[in-house]
């Protein structure tokens, strides 16, 4: 395949990681590797345009300008909970009266629901309180459960790929001496070849050396 790239590295089994120097040449191969590199096209194309403003509500919105604009933020009002009697022009009037009296009113029954509501949670609030603390740790153990099933998960493949590797770098370690022993019984059969060569080159030579020899004494 094109681009395909064969890693010759065993980390469970090979040495020499922790040696000086080891770590900062890897890392300036990745270094090169990285400058060399142009990605000739944008993974993220399949993706749609983020839509940041989705949730955005209106309220949002228009604290994110203010924020944007560093205007100070609304204090709060408390007009609600005020009682103002008519202005000074409206003093004898009957229905500017009334509607101060319908204001303390409504106030009057805003305080009534809000002792209401307090009551009510002094009441039931302690064991709703104690149903959702139940139910967020529920959701802890579960999380708690998944995250250890997925370190189970983590340890059993690094097992395994140290397992694997550890098989591999014995084999790698067994052909690597059969390699060296079939060399050196090579450099020896060379050796023992050249040694016969030269003894036959010795004795094809002394026959030649006797007749020399035999010619003279003649």
């Amino acid at each position: 395949m094109a681009g395909e790239v064969v890693v010759d590295a065993l980390p469970y089994f090979d040495q020499g990681y922790d040696e000086p120097g080891v770590r900062e040449a890897a890392l300036a191969l990745v270094e090169e590797e990285t400058r060399r590199y142009r990605p000739t096209k944008n993974y993220l194309d399949i993706l749609q345009p983020a839509n940041y403003a989705a949730f955005e509500t209106e309220i949002m919105k228009t604290e994110f300008e203010r924020l944007q604009a560093r205007l100070p933020m609304d204090m709060l009002s408390m007009k609600r909970y005020e009682l103002p009697q008519p202005s000074g022009g409206r003093m004898n009037d009957v229905s500017a009266w009334n509607e101060c009296v319908d204001n303390s009113r409504a106030q009057l029954e805003h305080q009534a629901l809000r002792i209401t509501n307090l009551e009510l949670m002094s009441q039931y609030g302690p064991e709703a309180w104690k149903m959702y603390n139940n139910q967020l740790v529920h959701m802890m153990e579960a999380a708690q459960k998944q995250l250890a099933d997925l370190r189970k998960q983590i340890q059993e493949i690094n097992w395994q790929r140290k397992n694997e590797q550890t098989a591999a770098g014995g084999k790698l370690k067994q052909l690597e001496e059969n390699w060296v022993s079939l060399v050196s019984k090579n450099y020896e059969i060379e050796r023992a070849c050249v040694e016969l060569e030269n003894e036959l080159d010795e004795m094809q030579r002394q026959p030649k050396k006797k007749r020399k020899k035999t010619a003279r004494t003649e």
